[in-house]
């Protein structure tokens, strides 16, 4: 079993009908990667009568603790991430909230997951995986009153004889029945898990970036990107800031948060970060700090918004264009050459006949 310390994450809560997420700074799009996550439509069952049931349920979770070893993991203080060998135990605590207005059954159970083209990816209902398959939460089932917190034991028991790799999972909180009708579409909030099991260390975390390129989108709005591959062998969450400097005028702008879908082993994607469309197209020195974890890289160079994107830190094409320049000059002196030859033949003197 690990040592744990204590995550102390604020507690998000899902209502019925979710206002859109509003962006970090001005100007920065943010996609959904928090600890709590939404399955399905958020809107609350209605009656045969077409009326909805009862006022808006509202349920929230977080994790209590993270491994000792990870405290300065930002991950591990969201979500459940762990290396651990065959025939280990895992054991975390975690906290569910009722903050709708009345009593709420809430349910609270595992349910399979996985990581692929379109980033962290939830199976539907109760799906299970062989990760969920090891996990057990002390308690199934609350109703606590209005706003009240509950704490629950949740337990990872990892066989012995389970084979190496990265397995994934979510533990969710549910809103359950109230008399007998269902409620269950109006939401749902989770905890990831991210459980790597094999002997020895942990397996690398690694990723590469590509130049940074500057656009402005189809309605003028600039727009930074870098290609993002990850090299490692464990899944990853992208997050971090953009700067801008040395703009026209001296003008400097960030930080900007950036995010990105959650990355499988050997993929790419992209990051990309949105600016205030009032930004003047530059140029400027931008310089994008990425990391998962306590896994960081940075990338910088010169971006543009006008026109086409912009590639910096790409690949030196100067000899290209020096090649280039000398086949051309070697061109135009070989038919110069070639036109001179030709008029002198045309006026040389006639040889006399002897």
């Amino acid at each position: 079993m690990t040592a744990v310390v204590a995550a102390g994450a604020p507690i998000p809560a899902l209502a019925g009908p979710a206002a859109p997420p509003g962006p970090a700074l001005p100007g920065a799009g943010r996609p959904d990667v928090g600890e709590a996550h939404r399955d399905g439509p958020a809107q609350p069952t209605a009656e045969p009568s077409g009326q909805p049931v009862g006022p808006a349920g509202r349920v929230g979770i977080r994790l209590l603790d993270a491994p000792l070893d990870r405290r300065d993991d930002s991950r591990a203080h969201k979500y459940i991430v762990d290396h651990v060998r065959p025939g280990t135990t895992v054991k975390r605590r975690i906290v569910v909230k009722n903050s709708s207005e009345i009593r709420r059954k809430i349910a609270v159970y595992a349910a399979a997951a996985d990581v692929g083209e379109q980033g962290f990816e939830f199976a539907p209902g109760r799906t299970e995986n062989e990760l969920s398959s090891w996990v057990r939460v002390e308690r199934g089932e609350l109703e606590p009153a209005p706003d009240e917190e509950v704490v629950l034991p949740v337990t990872i028991t990892v066989p012995a004889r389970a084979s190496a790799g990265e397995r994934y999972a979510v533990i969710w909180a549910e809103l359950a029945d109230i008399e007998g009708r269902s409620v269950r579409q109006i939401g749902r909030a989770g905890i990831r898990v991210y459980l790597s099991v094999g002997p020895g260390g942990e397996p690398p975390s690694s990723f590469d970036t590509g130049p940074l390129r500057g656009a402005r989108d189809a309605e003028g709005v600039p727009v930074v990107t870098t290609e993002v591959r990850n090299t490692g062998r464990r899944a990853l969450d992208l997050t971090g800031e953009l700067w801008l400097s040395d703009g026209p005028g001296g003008l400097s702008a960030g930080p900007v948060r950036a995010e990105a879908k959650t990355l499988a082993v050997g993929d790419t994607t992209t990051v990309r970060v949105v600016l205030d469309r009032r930004l003047p197209d530059g140029p400027w020195a931008a310089k994008l700090d990425l990391a998962s974890g306590w896994t960081k890289r940075t990338a910088s160079g010169t971006v543009t918004f006008g026109g086409q994107p912009v590639a910096t830190g790409g690949t030196d094409r100067s000899s290209q264009v020096l090649t280039g320049g000398f086949v051309t000059s070697g061109l135009v002196l070989a038919l110069f050459a070639a036109y001179v030859y030709r008029r002198r033949g045309r006026f040389r003197a006639p040889v006399p006949v002897a």
